[in-house]
């Protein structure tokens, strides 16, 4: 009986211990935030805009020299550096270089051009939080 007891009370706490090390099935994966803020590179408050939501989500591959030409941007725009260089003029804003691992929400309504200003092919992850009734962005006459 003495052994029944010491069986059954062993693997209880067996039970116990591999039930503390097992992982949680519900938990959510740590985050690895890139970022995270209200206002756009320029110190802009973001503002969404009117009419029924659309996301876009785009990759930007830009050869070195390469250039976005102006534009503006007439939602909130979050981009994430993938790989190279790429230098943004923002006009009296003036200008920031962004690199590979960078993440930043974008200026809008704002005229700027990009460079690719590295040696080599420059990709953007490009996250529109638009609508369908306006346009992401917009090209300027320089």
């Amino acid at each position: 009986m003495k052994r029944i007891a010491y069986a059954l009370s062993g693997a209880a706490a067996l039970a116990l211990v591999l039930t503390a090390a097992a992982p949680a099935r519900n938990s959510y994966p740590p985050l690895d935030v890139l970022l995270s803020g209200a206002e756009t590179i320029l110190g802009q408050t973001i503002a969404y805009p009117d009419g029924p939501p659309k996301m876009t989500a785009a990759i930007v591959a830009m050869l070195p020299g390469q250039s976005t030409g102006p534009h503006r941007h007439e939602v909130p725009l979050f981009a994430y550096m993938l790989e190279g260089e790429l230098t943004v003029d923002y006009g009296s804003g003036g200008s920031r270089t962004y690199k590979a691992g960078d993440a930043f929400l974008e200026a809008f309504e704002t005229t700027h051009n990009g460079t690719n200003t590295g040696t080599g092919v420059a990709r953007v992850l490009a996250v529109f939080a638009g609508s369908e009734t306006v346009p992401n962005t917009v090209a300027e006459t320089p």
